[in-house]
């Protein structure tokens, strides 16, 4: 996907090989074309592939970011390749951070290493540490934190020293001492743990395996893979047996405690789909006769487990939701929908939408494709999270301020766009359309994102299906400010906004102006119109599948190569065929 940057003096050329066009992959992407540099996107396949790839951009720099497979020979022979390694310098495999948090190492690293025969083994580039927390940290939350700010801390600095022809990178010296050191992949057996062992082993153990391949062990009777773990309290009964459910987690009590296991995969096949799914779904009917501990959305901390929370801070009511990988179920879109109606119903003056880990990426793609009827469910879905959006755009007698502390995707992009401001973390990446999907979108995109950007740039948002980054967000005028710092930095500076928003004294008048806003709005082309145009579209995407819904889907969850989308004849000619039917919509809601 050659796409070429702003080019400045000191612009290099480089092929960007991995083995995913992951957040990370994305964040370096966006981060060096806003440095003004020209990068290539190229996933490695076959060597043939990433020869014919060498051989097309003619690369000053091949810049590998954790990339799985082995460069060819003759390409790192002959041109200079950087690997970035998830470890510190003289580390070595491919489960550098499952290893780290199963040791309760306490700090990590990063590092740029030049492609040489033996893996992780190259002359140093550069490097970078970083403290590990003492609470064991989930490794897709590492993963997307502090390694990927490292990791493109050090992508800048290779650019910068492949800039100088006389750079030498520094041999890896055996004799140096160093924290890193040879680590074999990481198997089940190494990954095990019994029920019965103390509650902060097993949160330790399942942490190491977030987000994948999970740990492998048994529930109700059933193998699976346990991922999302949280501290719970502690109950009487048999270690390994469920105590409670709520929301779709279930309690599971360990040697000393217990922990909420969020989410769960089937080991085998026959069972059904081998999917991640809320853990109570994966279990059904063995956990049917479970009570259901239901916390109220205002509550206190909540045994380490909850998905949606409200709380308030003066005049500001800041509603929290944290739903794995970003993904929202139909149910999940039902409680965030009257979540944010009991918000409404407060009588603060300012509303904070805060994401988790990730903001959100849209529609529960899993628990659609293990439904017996995925057309009918992804139907459902779509329209349980335009609820959602709904509730957050007909908001009028306050403020609504979307904090993106994390990357978003497709629906969760238009859903944050609802809001009177956007604020974006330094480093977001934002993913605004929905066509690598098979899907046309709904979430109301058609009213809320042309009337922040203008229909044009929607049309080249949703149409080129290219990730952005939060400066060039904020220029285009799809966020309004973007804030540095860390997570918890960005927290706090959201509040302390909010909170200024919500004393100013031009408040009321702001309100008033809002409500007149959407009153004219709604006056010109009611909301709903929109909502059914998108829908309609969307009923062919799901229930005809003409752009090969399905199957994306299908690959998606199952982490399979992604098939060849059909490809409409007005798309051929220029025209995004998918978005055709809703381009009068797009420029009538500027």
């Amino acid at each position: 996907m050659p796409v070429i940057g702003p080019q400045s003096e000191t612009s290099v050329r480089i092929l960007l090989l991995c083995s995913s066009f992951n957040g990370l992959t994305q964040r370096v992407w966006t981060e060096l074309r806003a440095d003004g540099h020209e990068v290539v996107v190229q996933t490695a396949g076959s060597d043939d592939i990433v020869r014919r790839a060498v051989a097309t951009v003619d690369p000053e720099l091949i810049l590998c970011p954790f990339l799985r497979e082995r460069v060819p020979d003759d390409v790192w022979r002959t041109r200079r390749t950087v690997i970035l390694h998830p470890g510190p310098e003289g580390d070595h495999g491919p489960s550098s951070l499952d290893w780290a948090i199963s040791g309760a190492e306490p700090d990590w690293g990063v590092t740029a290493l030049e492609a040489i025969a033996d893996m992780d083994a190259g002359p140093i580039w550069a490097t970078r540490t970083f403290a590990l927390p003492a609470d064991p940290p989930r490794k897709s939350a590492l993963y997307a934190g502090p390694v990927t700010d490292a990791a493109v801390e050090l992508a800048r600095e290779v650019v910068a020293r492949a800039a100088n022809p006389t750079f030498v990178p520094r041999p890896l010296d055996p004799t140096r001492p160093v924290r890193g050191r040879l680590r074999p992949t990481m198997r089940q057996t190494d990954r095990a743990f019994s029920w019965s062992d103390p509650t902060e082993h097993v949160l330790r153990r399942i942490r190491a395996a977030d987000g994948s391949p999970g740990v492998r062990t048994v529930l109700a009777g059933l193998p699976v893979s346990v991922f999302d773990a949280h501290r719970g309290p502690a109950t009487p009964g048999e270690p390994g047996t469920i105590a409670l459910r709520r929301h779709g987690a279930v309690l599971v009590r360990t040697g000393d405690g217990a922990l909420w296991i969020g989410q769960l995969r089937r080991v085998s096949a026959d069972d059904g789909p081998r999917v991640k799914l809320p853990a109570a779904a994966v279990l059904g009917d063995r956990v049917a006769h479970v009570p259901e501990s239901l916390e109220p959305l205002e509550a206190g901390e909540a045994d380490g487990y909850r998905e949606i929370a409200y709380r308030r801070r003066g005049a500001v009511g800041v509603l929290s939701f944290d739903f794995p990988n970003g993904a929202m179920s139909t149910t999940q879109c039902h409680r965030l929908a009257a979540a944010v109606r009991f918000a409404a119903a407060q009588d603060t003056a300012v509303i904070v939408l805060r994401g988790g880990q990730f903001f959100s990426n849209g529609i529960h793609l899993g628990v659609i494709e293990a439904r017996p009827d995925p057309a009918m469910e992804a139907w459902r879905n779509i329209v349980a999270i335009d609820d959602v959006c709904r509730e957050i755009i007909t908001c009028t007698h306050q403020l609504v301020v979307t904090a993106m502390n994390a990357n978003a995707g497709a629906g969760g992009v238009m859903l944050g766009l609802g809001a009177d401001e956007v604020l974006l973390r330094d480093g977001v990446v934002l993913n605004a359309h929905y066509r690598t999907m098979g899907l046309s979108g709904s979430e109301y995109w058609t009213y809320v994102l042309p009337r922040r950007v203008g229909a044009d740039e929607a049309g080249r948002l949703t149409g080129e299906c290219l990730p952005i980054g939060a400066a060039e967000a904020a220029r285009i005028g799809l966020a309004d400010r973007v804030l540095p710092g860390s997570p918890a930095e960005f927290d706090a500076a959201v509040l302390d906004h909010a909170a200024r928003l919500a004393t100013s004294p031009g408040l009321a008048n702001r309100l008033a102006a809002k409500a007149a806003a959407r009153a004219a709005d709604e006056q010109r082309r009611p909301l709903e119109t929109y909502r059914v145009q998108e829908l309609a579209e969307m009923s062919r995407d799901i229930f005809d599948d003409r752009y090969g819904f399905a199957a994306a889907r299908h690959a998606f969850v199952t982490k399979q190569p992604a098939p060849a989308a059909p490809v409409p004849a007005a798309r051929r000619s220029g025209e995004t065929g998918r978005h055709a039917a809703l381009r009068e919509a797009a420029h009538q809601a500027v």
